[in-house]
């Protein structure tokens, strides 16, 4: 009985003060992704005031979080959508991978912490924050701009890898062979192609069967549902996490839009116990060691999604000043990078992994929503300083100053 009661003290609490943290994120209008990494740093190992009776809870709770959080992005993407961006961005996807995977492989190698911790450490680099961009996007009233679709098309492109990179990321941990490890990449393969082929054929048929006038069963069918194909697939090697995004391409329309609205909440919820839950694994003294090589690489890989971004509203004829505003958006990092690292930790590979991965987040989620702000205004000033020159002398026979050349407004774009 004494030990029920401090589990529900304990959880209580944290709930609490998870909601208190969200309330103070909102009205400072940035990612509470942080505060939770800090909090969960605060109750771990080595913290403040470490946790008790309700650490195994919130494992599970963390566990469900992930799932929640890759079954809400499949369900804001149709298999049509993901068709079609495979054929018409790919090769945005491509220098995506390049330019910020490599950064993070060679830190991995340079710090001497071999090929497996170098795979890892790239995924962490490399996945943007799909949760904080669409939240920067809403608060800056850049949904409706035209280099809005691609920074959406590179992130589903990032969204799908997941599908291929989680279940290498499984057998790489698991220290299987590589026929092993090719076999499991051979199941998650077929899985994801047979998901997206039933889905385009068979999607109407699969959200007829899910669907539900009652919101109560509704969210009971898809959750469950959700939760078994996540099993199922764990027990197949194939990451939990790629089950559900799964699921979620594969319910489409009404069914969709009805579960993301109930869902959302819970998804909140556990996605911010996993980010407690993974600061808890954490010890702050093994942060400051760190913190350099991760500031090093926040700022490389911050430079290098700046690129990408430019490049790929370059291609799609965005003007100039869309193509920086497409880059600085696409800085932030936050869920996907968590989650990988997360694996990473559990296994033991590498015990200086974790505490970089969460100083990287840290640093990339406070900066992200600065870089969508600024970067745009601050290359229009740099280019435009350059551009101009030295100041021409007045002409003595025309007796007129000298006008600039209006540039675009910020918001226009080609």
């Amino acid at each position: 009985m004494h030990s029920s009661a401090v589990f529900l003290i304990e959880f209580g609490a944290i709930i609490l003060g998870l909601g208190l943290l969200g309330r103070f994120a909102g009205r400072f209008q940035f990612s509470p992704i942080p505060l939770y990494l800090l909090a969960g740093l605060a109750f771990g190992e080595g913290g403040l005031l470490p946790l008790g009776t309700s650490e195994e809870f919130v494992a599970i709770g963390a566990e469900i979080g992930v799932i929640l959080l890759l079954l809400m992005l499949g369900l804001e993407y149709t298999a049509s959508d993901l068709v079609s961006n495979l054929k018409t961005q790919y090769p945005a996807g491509l220098v995506d991978a390049a330019l910020n995977a490599v950064p993070g492989a060679l830190m991995a190698l340079l710090l001497g912490w071999g090929p497996v911790a170098a795979v890892v450490l790239a995924g962490v680099t490399w996945i943007s924050s799909s949760g904080v961009i669409a939240k920067v996007l809403g608060d800056l009233g850049r949904l409706g701009n035209r280099e809005t679709p691609v920074i959406l098309s590179i992130l589903v492109l990032e969204d799908l890898s997941m599908a291929v990179y989680l279940p290498i990321i499984t057998a790489l941990l698991a220290g299987a062979g590589i026929a092993a490890g090719s076999l499991t990449l051979a199941i998650a393969l077929g899985v994801a192609g047979l998901v997206l082929v039933v889905a385009v054929r068979f999607g109407r048929h699969i959200s007829r069967f899910v669907s539900s006038d009652d919101p109560e069963k509704l969210l009971l069918v898809v959750l469950g549902l959700t939760l078994l194909v996540a099993g199922v697939a764990q027990q197949l090697q194939v990451s939990a996490a790629v089950g559900a995004f799964l699921v979620g391409i594969a319910l489409s329309g009404e069914v969709a839009e009805g579960a993301h609205g109930l869902l959302s909440p819970l998804r909140d919820l556990f996605a911010a116990v996993f980010f407690v839950f993974f600061g808890l694994h954490t010890d702050p003294a093994s942060i400051p060691p760190v913190l350099l090589p991760a500031l090093a690489l926040a700022v490389v890989t911050a430079g290098t999604k700046i690129a990408t971004g430019y490049w790929a509203a370059k291609r799609a004829g965005i003007s100039a000043k869309g193509r920086w505003r497409a880059g600085g958006t696409l800085v932030a990092r936050g869920e996907f990078s968590i989650v990988i690292a997360g694996l990473a930790v559990t296994s033991g590979i590498e015990p200086a992994l974790g505490p970089l991965a969460t100083a990287y987040v840290l640093i990339l989620v406070i900066l992200g929503p600065l870089t969508a702000r600024y970067t745009e205004p601050l290359a229009t000033l740099l280019t435009g300083r350059r551009n101009r020159g030295p100041a021409p002398e007045p002409s003595a026979a025309a007796g007129e100053p000298v006008r600039e050349s209006v540039s675009e407004t910020p918001h226009e774009v080609a």
